[in-house]
Order: structure tokens, then sequence, then C-alpha cells
């Protein structure tokens, strides 16, 4: 663990902060009315949907801000957006109040297997082309989105993708921020974009007492608890070993896990590491040093915690903004990281196969048994792993960061 970093400039803060903040706005904007979707299913009150968005938006604050701040890595957390997605049809037929009691019993779990000290040792095991492979399948998508959106808005992603390649030809290290700016002043300037009817309300949480039953640990905690982790734990943490970053898990679950168990009773569903958005803030395109990346997660933080203390409100603002412009702001962002995973899979000969393997079955993302295409993708490419070469050889497929780490013990 890194416990110092080099002196910060004022320069050093403001690519890591436009990475955290775009990073933002494609979760809010890219997957977030999947909570609307879910309160109204479950009949929930505007101030029950409200307290839902301040306490899980705070609670990836705080965890954030704190995990990247003590281990010195951009370890971005969000909540569980397969596991929302999952609740959607879950809390159609499971009262509220034993919905909370299953999200206590989820954090729990995720508690006690970071404690155990068990998903750590999984993850090492797992070779670097394989995971490698996982990553880019599963982002992929993200970069067929960036260019997918000119059916729909053609102008829009034309003026993006352009000045994308001219900042990249020029300054490439505020590409990302400029294809921002520009966007917004496209949208406002076209009126595609109207922020004047948002009104700034402060939300107010609501504590709801939890009731425990079987059905909803068996219907609704077990379920969220294996969704989350193979669907956001799992790639998240390759996300952070693929850029080099090595932070056991265990602290991340650990710390997740007694953040989403404080914040259920007032509606949380689920927090954990994220793997897409944090994939904006752990590459080159966040800051060429990465001992100074860690300042992306706490601008993650940062902006969480302020979107969350006026709920609703500003949750609202990143709704407003069109898909279209999200989906190619997040491909665009996305693709010196598609590029890096997409190299580092087919690295090996011996495990190029293999690796690639993993990365055609993850962008498949073929969902069965309610779990979703990363994990089906992983199975695959360990599966192929285990036939072709018979098992795991530890020291030659360990990430660079712990091999580097141990040579130096």
């Amino acid at each position: 663990m890194n416990t110092t970093s080099p002196s910060l400039r004022g320069r050093d803060w403001i690519s890591p902060t436009i990475a955290a903040l775009i990073s933002v706005i494609v979760n809010y904007g890219g997957t977030f009315i999947l909570v609307f979707q879910a309160a109204k299913v479950a009949g929930l009150s505007p101030e029950m949907t409200a307290s839902w968005i301040w306490s899980i938006s705070i609670g990836v604050g705080i965890t954030g801000i704190w995990l990247s701040y003590r281990y010195r890595e951009p370890i971005i957390t969000a909540w569980s957006t397969p596991g929302v997605a999952f609740l959607v049809s879950a809390l159609a037929v499971t009262p509220y109040p034993e919905a909370i009691g299953a999200y206590i019993l989820s954090a729990l779990g995720f508690i006690i297997l970071g404690l155990s000290g068990m998903f750590e040792r999984f993850v090492r095991l797992i070779p670097s082309g394989i995971a490698s492979g996982l990553l880019a399948g599963i982002l992929l998508q993200f970069g067929i989105s960036a260019f997918g959106g000119a059916q729909v808005d053609p102008l829009l992603v034309v003026i993006l993708f352009a000045a994308y390649v001219v900042l990249r030809r020029f300054t490439s290290r505020y590409a990302i921020v400029g294809i921002l700016a520009i966007g917004l002043v496209y949208l406002i300037s076209t009126g595609k974009a109207d922020f004047s009817t948002i009104r700034l309300a402060i939300a107010s949480p609501v504590f709801v007492v939890p009731e425990f039953s079987l059905h909803a640990a068996l219907g609704v905690a077990l379920p969220l608890f294996i969704i989350t982790l193979t669907g956001q734990y799992m790639p998240g943490m390759l996300v952070l070993r693929n850029d080099g970053f090595k932070t056991s898990a265990n602290p991340i679950l650990t710390v997740t896990g007694l953040g989403s168990l404080l914040a259920a009773p007032f509606g949380s569903h689920a927090f954990n590491v994220a793997a897409i958005t944090a994939a904006i803030c752990t590459g080159k395109d966040a800051h060429e040093d990465s001992t100074k990346r860690y300042i992306a997660g706490i601008a993650c933080g940062i902006f969480y915690i302020v979107v969350g203390i006026f709920g609703v409100t500003l949750a609202a603002l990143f709704l407003i903004l069109p898909a279209t412009f999200i989906a190619t702001l997040a491909g665009l962002a996305l693709l010196g990281t598609i590029g890096g995973s997409l190299a580092g899979a087919l690295t090996d000969p011996k495990g190029r196969e293999t690796a690639l393997i993993t990365f055609l079955a993850t962008a498949a993302n073929v969902t069965l048994l309610g779990v979703g295409g990363a994990f089906w993708g992983l199975v695959a490419g360990l599966a192929a792993h285990l036939l072709i070469h018979g098992k795991f050889h530890k020291k030659q497929f360990r990430p660079s960061g712990v091999r580097q780490a141990e040579q130096k013990q």
C-alpha cells in the first residue's frame, strides 16, 4: 500500500476531476432510470424514493472517498446496477420492509466474504489475459455505442467524434474535458437539453424498519448477493488490476458491505466497487501519473455526496441529458481502456485463445439463470484455460502489479 504521494499541483486535479465528473454523469444518466422504475414498482412515495437516492449516493460517496484516500488508488464505488435491474421485478412481489431486511442480509454476506479473504484469493488465480479479455468484452458495447448513436443524432455524434480526434492530436490530456464542454454547449444551444426547470431541493432520509422473512432471504437477498458479486465486484476488481492497482479486494468488500449495511434502512439496496464507470478514472486519460489517479476517486465521492444531498433534483438533471450524448461520451472516454485491454488479452501467445474466448463470450452478454454475461464469459474463459492448459500457474499468470509487489518484499 502506498501511504504517501508526490506533491500535487493545481493542474494535477483537473484531468482526474473531469474524469470523475464524466464517470458520475454516465452512472446517473445511463442507468439511474432503473431506480425510478423499481421505486414505482414498489409503490414508493416521492419522499421514500428521494431517501433511496440520498442513501445510495451518500453511501458510495463516503466509501469511495475513504478507500481512494486510504489506499491512494482510484477505488470508485457505485450502486449495483444489475442489482437494481433485478429489483424492478423482485419488488413487485416483495413487501418493502422485507426487501430492506434482504438488503441487510446481502450486505452482511459481503462483509463476511471480505473478512474471510476468499474472494481476493480467487481474483489472484485468474490469468491476466483472461482478466483483460473479460474487461474488453464488458466495455465493447460501450465503444460500439459511441458510434451507434449516429442513427439517432448523427450531428451530435459527428461533432463529439471530430472534437475528440482534434483534441487528441493537439492536447491529448484534455480531450475528454473538451468533448464534455463542447457537447454541453451544443445541447444547450440547440435546445436538446433544457435545465431551466431544475429546482434544487434538499432530500431527507426516511428510516424503514426492516422485516425478515425466508421468502425475501431466498428471493431477494441471495440473488442480489450473487448478481452484485459476479456483475460488479468481479469485473470491478479486474478493472483495477488491469490498470496496475493492487489493493486487496478484502477491505473493499468489507467497507462497501458495511456501508451497504448502514444505508439499507434508508432504501439503499447495495453498493460496491464500480466496474464500467471506474474504467474512466483508472486509465491514463485520468492522469498520466498513476499515483495521482486516486484524486478521481475522491472527486467522484464528492460529486456523489452533492447529488445525494439534493436527491431527486440532481438525479433528474442527469436524466435530462440525451441518451445519445451519454453513450457517445462514455464510449469515447473508454477507448483507451478498451484498446489497452485488447492488447493485454492478446499479448501472451499461450493464453491468447482462451483470452479471446473470454472476450467473445463476455461481449455476447448472454444472461442465464438470472446471472449476467460477465460471469459466464469468465466461466467460459477459465473452463477453456483449464481444459487446454491443464492447470493454473499462479506465478506465471498473476497480474504484474501483484508480482512487482511480491518481488519488493
